[in-house]
């Protein structure tokens, strides 16, 4: 997501279900990307995707990345990103913002008493908050969960 001047970003907000965790399986001994390991050198456990993403199940809330700002920090288009509400942005973070009525992904940089959103590709500028731009920072990004085979 990125702010343009002519096209209008549309941020498809999802909440998570309030449904019953769904446990998969899960190898505690790690997988290697190495050497194969023997097949007995793991147990498998179980463990909920829910529990391991979500800390705040009344602040979280999903969203589809769309553009390419952020892929420096590992943010591709259509990545599913986990947004935490009740955490606060501070200097460093990645946050889903609402700048002039548009939302973005951007990192919060803070220098004195300037903010600025930056991209993490350089095809783009840093937004600049000024006393022209009204900002509210909706929430901080916790997780992003990637496809890495398309169907």
């Amino acid at each position: 997501m990125h702010i343009t001047q002519k096209k209008k970003q549309k941020l498809e907000i999802l909440m998570p279900g309030n449904g019953m965790a769904i446990e998969v399986p899960y190898f505690d001994g790690g997988i290697s990307c190495g050497f194969p390991s023997p097949a007995d050198d793991f147990k498998e456990d179980r463990i909920s995707l829910d529990r391991e993403l979500i800390h705040d199940p009344d602040a979280t809330f999903f969203a589809r990345v769309n553009g390419d700002s952020m892929q420096g920090a590992g943010m591709d288009d259509g990545d599913l990103l986990v947004i935490d509400r009740s955490i606060e942005a501070y200097d460093g973070s990645i946050a889903v913002c609402f700048v002039d009525g548009e939302f973005t992904v951007k990192r919060i940089k803070k220098e004195e008493d300037k903010i600025y959103l930056m991209p993490e590709n350089p095809k783009y500028k840093p937004i600049e908050i000024s006393g022209d731009i009204t900002l509210n920072i909706w929430g901080v990004v916790t997780n992003i969960v990637k496809r890495v085979h398309k169907k």
